[in-house]
């Protein structure tokens, strides 16, 4: 492989990690094999460091492939908490709020998520990396701050519940960029007169990219090591 001229890393990103801690991981482990002080490293298409699942990394010359790969739909699967509610949308905040689940039946479920199903507008999550006035949407929530977000025009090509396990809902969705699944977890309890909260989330694949192809961030690491460097500065 030559990292230099650029490729693309399939990376199964691990919990907690933002996805610029893989990026910074991926990119020192490069400037230091290659000896150099700058190493064009990028992401397609940011993970929540609650989320799992695959990361797309371009080196190199690859990295000038990352705005057309960030407008490819993406396919994640998670679970949804019914009955609560976060100010994030997810586990990044503690829960808020407590919602009657005792009206809710499978399929209720099932008839709510497919009218989620084609293309909509959506308001991001406050704690999001969405940009305000040149500040990052989740800084201004941190610190207590009003943060009004526009709204996104977006398209859920599929939304499948895969199990119910009351009060959790495990399901599938397939949608374009700029999707927040926080965002429909948060809207997919207020249709059903209740509340939910996004516990899990996994992205399974990125247009033609999928998991099941990809690296832990400590395998990469181990073949960026491993190769021979030739002509380096």
């Amino acid at each position: 492989m030559d990292f230099r001229k650029g490729e693309i890393l399939l990376v199964d990103k691990p919990l907690e990690w933002t996805s610029f801690d893989v990026v910074n991981k991926i990119r020192w482990n490069l400037r230091k094999k290659y000896n150099l002080k700058k190493f064009k490293v990028g992401h397609a298409g940011t993970l929540d460091p609650l989320a799992t699942g695959l990361l797309i990394i371009c080196t190199g010359k690859k990295t000038k492939e990352i705005t057309e790969l960030i407008e490819d739909d993406k396919t994640y699967t998670g679970t949804f908490l019914l009955g609560k509610t976060t100010p994030s949308h997810d586990l990044e905040t503690a829960y808020n709020q407590d919602f009657p689940i005792g009206h809710i039946n499978a399929a209720m479920i099932h008839e709510t998520a497919q009218g989620f199903v084609g293309e909509q507008t959506q308001v991001p999550p406050i704690f999001s990396a969405k940009k305000i006035n040149g500040k990052r949407a989740y800084d201004l929530a941190r610190q207590g701050k009003e943060v009004g977000l526009k709204e996104n025009e977006i398209t859920i090509h599929s939304f499948t519940i895969e199990a119910i396990r009351f009060p959790e809902v495990d399901f599938k969705i397939t949608c374009s960029k700029g999707t927040y699944i926080r965002s429909i977890a948060n809207d997919f309890g207020a249709k059903l007169e209740s509340g939910a909260t996004l516990i899990k989330l996994r992205r399974e694949s990125s247009g033609r990219f999928s998991v099941d192809d990809a690296l832990s961030v400590e395998k990469w690491v181990e073949i960026i090591q491993s190769i021979e460097v030739v002509g380096a500065d």
